[in-house]
């Protein structure tokens, strides 16, 4: 008997869950910290890396609902909500946030001076927030067992 539901949904959403933290709560701010980096390189080298993230991240997403659309579970399911929210900030991310914070990043580069944007808050926001719900559905994977 198994305990895990769906385990390709689950494996996806974990690997996403790992990708993400690694990424945008380590690798953002600690290539800043090496030395000789400057704050054009830096950007320019997270531009590429969270581009590749982003791809990344749709991978699993579309994994996630190929999985959930052959093993025919029920979309009604309140356990999708964290499921949802997280494609939600992703789809956000994609089409609204990164966009924008690439252009910033690509007039820093080459300007060097703009004033200050909460962008770069709100990316990190939705970036807790997805986590937090990916973390969330991820637990919804598990059955309950009786001991």
């Amino acid at each position: 008997m198994s305990l895990v539901k769906n385990p390709i949904s689950l494996m996806s959403t974990l690997l996403w869950v790992g990708f993400v933290s690694a990424i945008s709560f380590m690798e953002a701010w600690l290539k800043f910290r090496a030395p000789g980096i400057t704050v054009p390189m830096g950007l320019g080298i997270g531009r590429l890396v969270f581009e590749a993230l982003n791809k990344v991240e749709w991978v699993f997403a579309i994994a996630i609902l190929i999985s959930r659309i052959v093993s025919k579970e029920n979309w009604a399911s309140p356990k999708l909500i964290a499921f949802a929210i997280a494609l939600l900030l992703l789809i956000i991310q994609t089409a609204w946030l990164l966009p924008l914070l690439d252009a910033r990043a690509e007039l820093i580069i080459h300007v060097h001076d703009l004033p200050a944007s909460n962008h770069h808050f709100y990316y990190v926001a939705m970036e807790i927030v997805k986590v937090t719900s990916l973390i969330i559905f991820a637990i919804s994977h598990f059955k309950s067992v009786e001991l």
